[in-house]
């Protein structure tokens, strides 16, 4: 299972980690498809790692922002 995986489901699934981000179900299958977080986590525009960090934490399944965001990294586009 990829990292962005296991933190959806920590977060309580493809649903509850999508409302709890504001975003659509699709937002967050296209997550789990690409095994990567958005781009835009990793500039500042958005800050779904953390958010999903916290949603499990209330569902007692807490973990590391930084191991999130270092393990579910876009990859790079080739040349």
């Amino acid at each position: 299972m990829s990292a962005i995986a296991d933190a959806v489901a920590a977060a309580g699934g493809p649903v509850s980690a999508a409302k709890a981000c504001g975003i659509s179900r699709q937002a967050v299958d296209k997550w789990l498809a690409n095994e990567f977080l958005p781009r835009t986590d990793y500039t500042g525009e958005t800050n779904y790692a953390q958010v999903l960090a916290n949603a499990a934490a209330q569902r007692g399944e807490g973990f590391a922002v930084e191991w999130l965001r270092d393990n579910a990294r876009p990859k790079p586009r080739a040349a």
